[in-house]
């Protein structure tokens, strides 16, 4: 995977940039998630549509439905750091958080798949102050298109979430 945008090359530079753009990232928003899962399953777990493209580290984020209770499995940009991950609850810039920000609130408890691995469990938790700008600063050093999603969800701060491997995962 190609973590930073300067390491980037021009097509996947160009995808990056492409979910900046307010219609573009509405077509994403509503296939990606989509397409993704099943170019996940074709490559056995090894890849996703969106990490083709884009070279953008991708995990399969499985949570428990806030209201439901059932499994929820969702592709996600996921940022390292220090061991863990961060994934960030922009939903394409839109207004309200996505499904998976509110199950992890109310249900932290979570696992993830990475690049064909088994799936680890982790616990996530909504960093905040200093902590949450400094993975907000990491995460635009990746995906510099999320700083217009931040300027087009008006009415709500994006939400930063971390999440920490869960001992012997």
């Amino acid at each position: 995977m190609t973590y930073s945008y300067r390491d980037a090359n021009v097509l996947q530079k160009m995808m990056r940039a492409s979910g900046s753009i307010a219609p573009i990232s509405w077509l994403y928003a509503r296939t990606l998630h989509r397409i993704d899962p099943v170019v996940f399953r074709m490559t056995k777990g090894r890849r996703t549509f969106t990490g083709i493209l884009t070279g953008l580290p991708m995990v399969m984020l499985t949570t428990t439905g806030a209201r439901s209770g059932q499994q929820r499995t969702v592709p996600l940009v996921a940022v390292p750091d220090a061991g863990r991950l961060v994934v960030i609850a922009s939903n394409y810039g839109q207004e309200g958080n996505p499904a998976w920000y509110h199950n992890l609130v109310k249900h932290p408890d979570a696992s993830l798949t990475i690049d064909g691995g088994e799936p680890r469990a982790v616990r996530a938790y909504e960093a905040e102050g200093s902590e949450r700008e400094r993975l907000w600063a990491l995460d635009l050093e990746v995906y510099p298109g999320r700083a217009s999603y931040q300027q087009r969800a008006t009415g709500r701060r994006i939400p930063v979430m971390v999440l920490d491997f869960a001992a012997g995962s």
